[in-house]
């Protein structure tokens, strides 16, 4: 694009935002706040070297919102703060947009074009966009007339959060990515938030990809602020500009609370990288801890790429990567089924096979992600020594097991990355061997997790549920109590012990619908638990993903439509959606009629909500033999442990008194008893002893007499205590 140049213009009042400062490398040199247009040259003008020419170079998407906007703002505000004096140059390119740009070919055309404009050494260059455009630019600024003034204003989250900090300039090569390039600081990073309002949800994933994972890495307070926050911060991030004048965030007085979340999540993820980078500028050893889920994620990057996003593969890579550390004997199950979670929450795949990988490229060519290939690609990790491949190792979320990427052996790596195992039988066991006694803690059971968390949410006081299984369905409960309002988590332990403070089942309405996957449980126990909201009008939508659409709840909404709720189909009649309004009635309560034959988890999500009904409820089961008797009386055991009585009045008909539950301090949940069946017969094939904790005779899991109702028949010796 032709160079133009901008003249002094009439005067105008500046609008000269608040904003927020992070040292790096011992200048105040990262500046975050909204609308910064005119802050970014005022200081660019007033606090560093004079240039004779500036170049702001950005791409074609972002030309048309922004460049006609630097131009007159770079009027202005030199009409006011130089009136007197002819204004420089301002020289604006743009590049088409995408990784192709980030090419050996793109910049030498960028300095060709630069030299034709007789750009000399005290130009200075300016790089509008994301991390394409940041990594490029940076570059050409390093190499030309052997180094010029660099100002980074990164427009993605992604390169608000990376690739903007630090000096990291390259571009890409058939090789690999980022290959060949130079650290160069920019003299400004300017974090102007309010260009996200314009940031599509697949933006927003690829960006928090690296939020989470330097949280994981750093600070395990930011990493349960995360994970318990995600649908604040998506909120934050794509309709925090939303609903405000034009100039909503340029002062701390007119920042709403969404922009003010927006704002620390991204300051507290960018000091932590300017903390890292002040301490080891050129990556000689803890900078290096940034590449955690780096050295498998570029792998992947370097075959799925353009159509897989960078942050969609440090995803990848950072569960992957914290598998390693698992089975190094580092980080512990919970930990990585909490970070998996974690950037599952906030719309990122977590696996090689993962259904979004499928969506975007292709069975066929996830396919190509072969183990030999991978370790080739990593073999050209700049992480790398010699022919030993490095890796950061979490030994738990928010520390790192070394203050720099640790050596882990190829054939590690490839276990972990590769499709499947291939189980071989182990040779002739010594007696000594045979003997040895085998302990093993199977995870939560769901069942009992899910009620837990309820019953602690609805509860009164502080609960801390320990062995609570972590997985998609909590998760989804969890989030969705959160978002009622109802009461509050932490984490403790490392992850293994979660707070509840219940709120005595005031819920509120949430501020979105309720989005719960395919957690089917969570979507029957909350289908009740909607109508318990304390609003006089208004409603809540209850919703999934296609399979969840497709799965049943008619006979409970048939119930609870029975008892006085009002609950509407948004869809297809019988599934969710479901949207519930809201009258200031709540559950009627009273005589409520389910049929007998019907999901047991039906009965138990009119069971677990019934102390909050207005009148006491009768709860009868007719039509036939009730079917999943076990989980019904699960469900009445639990809601004893918590304070609630149900009384069972005939056979199938149960009386629930109303109150609230009184939260017991500590409450551990069961090891699931079908799980716990696997352990146990290989045990009693291989003559080992095997001991599986926490699941005893007073079980509340029909599973849990597998080993003294099948095992001890075919002649094993069986000991089940109590707990």
């Amino acid at each position: 694009m032709a160079a133009e140049t901008t003249t002094a213009g009439a005067g105008r009042p500046l609008e000269l935002a608040e904003v927020e400062r992070i040292s790096i490398l011992g200048t105040e040199s990262i500046v975050c706040g909204f609308h910064l247009t005119d802050y970014i040259w005022n200081d660019v003008f007033c606090n560093l070297t004079a240039a004779s020419t500036y170049v702001l170079i950005t791409d074609t998407n972002l030309a048309r919102l922004y460049v006609d906007k630097y131009r007159e703002s770079f009027a202005a505000v030199w009409a006011h703060v130089n009136p007197d004096r002819k204004a420089p140059r301002l020289l604006v390119h743009v590049l088409p947009p995408g990784e192709t740009s980030k090419s050996r070919a793109t910049k030498s055309a960028i300095e060709d074009w630069m030299l034709g404009e007789k750009c000399t050494r005290d130009t200075m260059v300016l790089a509008l966009g994301g991390g394409v455009i940041g990594d490029l630019v940076g570059y050409v600024a390093a190499t030309f007339m052997r180094g010029v003034a660099f100002v980074q204003i990164p427009t993605s989250l992604l390169a608000m959060v990376d690739s903007s900090i630090g000096g990291k300039t390259a571009v890409d090569t058939p090789a690999g990515k980022n290959l060949i390039g130079a650290f160069w600081q920019p003299k400004r990073i300017f974090m102007d938030m309010a260009v996200l309002s314009t940031l599509p949800a697949r933006e927003f994933s690829n960006g928090m990809a690296e939020v989470v994972k330097t949280a994981a890495i750093w600070s395990s307070d930011e990493f349960d602020v995360l994970e318990a926050s995600a649908e604040e911060v998506r909120a934050a991030v794509l309709e925090g500009q939303s609903g405000g004048s034009g100039a909503s965030g340029l002062t701390v007085a007119s920042r709403s609370a969404a922009q003010t979340q927006l704002l620390r999540v991204i300051a507290a993820s960018a000091r932590v990288k300017a903390y890292v980078v002040t301490h080891d500028e050129r990556e000689s050893g803890m900078r290096g801890l940034l590449n955690f889920g780096h050295t498998i994620g570029h792998a992947i990057e370097a075959v799925l790429s353009p159509q897989v996003l960078h942050g969609e593969c440090v995803a990848v890579g950072c569960v992957l990567e914290a598998e390693v550390a698992r089975r190094m004997g580092h980080l512990s199950e919970v930990g990585v089924a909490r970070l998996t979670r974690c950037l599952r929450a906030y719309g990122l795949p977590t696996a090689m096979d993962d259904a979004m990988l499928v969506r975007l490229v292709g069975e066929k060519r996830l396919a190509e992600l072969r183990p030999k290939r991978l370790l080739d690609i990593m073999a050209l990790d700049k992480k790398t020594v010699g022919a030993q491949k490095r890796i950061v190792v979490l030994k738990r979320l928010g520390a790192t097991l070394e203050m720099n990427p640790t050596s882990v052996s190829d054939a590690l790596i490839e276990e972990v990355i590769s499709a499947g195992v291939l189980v071989k039988p182990v040779p002739e066991q010594t007696t000594e061997q045979a003997a040895a006694a085998v302990v093993v803690l199977p995870p939560g059971s769901k069942s009992i997790s899910n009620r837990a968390l309820l019953l602690a949410a609805l509860g009164n006081g502080e609960c801390r549920i320990r062995n609570l299984l972590h997985s998609d369905d909590t998760q989804v409960m969890l989030g969705a109590l959160q978002a009622m309002g109802g009461c509050t988590f932490s984490w403790e332990d490392d992850g293994d012990t979660l707070v509840v403070v219940g709120g005595g089942g005031q819920l509120h309405m949430p501020p979105h619908e309720l989005f719960l996957g395919n957690a089917g449980t969570a979507a029957r126990f909350l289908a009740t638990t909607a109508n318990l909201i304390d609003a006089k009008d208004g409603s809540t939508v209850l919703t999934g993903n296609a399979r969840m659409k497709q799965r049943p709840t008619g006979p409970l909404v048939d119930a609870l439509r029975a008892n006085g709720c009002t609950i509407d189909y948004c869809e297809r009649t019988g599934s969710l959606p479901l949207r519930v309004h809201h009258d200031g009635r709540g559950l009627p309560g009273g005589r409520i009629q389910l049929a007998a034959s019907v999901s047991s988890q039906y009965v138990s999500s009119i069971l677990l909500c019934a102390p909050y009904a207005r009148e006491p409820v009768v709860l009868e089961l007719v039509g036939g033999k009730v079917i999943s008797q076990p989980y019904i009386d699960m469900t009445i055991a639990m809601m004893a442990q918590f304070g609630c009585r149900v009384e069972r009045v005939a056979e199938n008909t149960y009386a629930v008194p109303t109150g609230a539950y009184v939260n017991p301090a500590e409450y551990m949940v069961e090891s699931d008893a079908s799980s716990a069946t696997y352990p146990l017969a290989f045990a009693a094939i291989t003559g080992t002893e095997c001991t599986v904790p926490n699941i005893g005779s007073a079980s509340l899991q029909g599973d849990a007499r597998f080993a003294v109702d099948v095992l001890r028949p075919m002649g094993c010796t069986v000991e089940q205590t109590a707990t």
